[in-house]
C-alpha cells in the first residue's frame, strides 16, 4: 500500500502542473481589461491571430476554455518594441 506521504506528495505536484482554465465568461469576470466581445473576436481569429498556435485555446467539444498562463504569454509575444 502507498504510503500517505508519497500520495502527498504526488497530490501537490499533480496540482502544481495543472493549467488554470477558465471559460470566456470566467476569465473576462476575472481580467476585466479583457471584453468578452474582444475575447470572442481573439478566440475566432486565432488560426490566423497565433492564439491557436500558442495552445492557450481549449477546446472539450462545443466548451471552449482559457489556458491563462499560455493566453498571458501569447499576449507578451504580441508586444511588439518598437514598432
Amino acid at each position: 500500500m502507498e504510503s500517505l506521504q508519497n500520495r502527498i506528495t504526488k497530490l501537490s505536484y499533480w496540482n502544481n502542473q495543472m493549467p488554470t482554465l477558465s471559460t470566456v465568461n470566467q476569465f473576462t469576470a476575472k481580467q476585466p481589461a479583457f471584453t468578452l466581445g474582444g475575447m470572442r473576436s481573439l478566440i475566432f481569429n486565432a488560426p490566423s491571430n497565433g492564439l491557436a498556435k500558442s495552445g492557450a485555446i481549449v477546446r472539450i467539444g462545443r466548451k471552449v476554455l482559457i489556458d491563462e498562463a499560455k493566453f498571458f504569454s501569447w499576449v507578451e509575444s504580441q508586444n511588439k518594441v518598437g514598432a
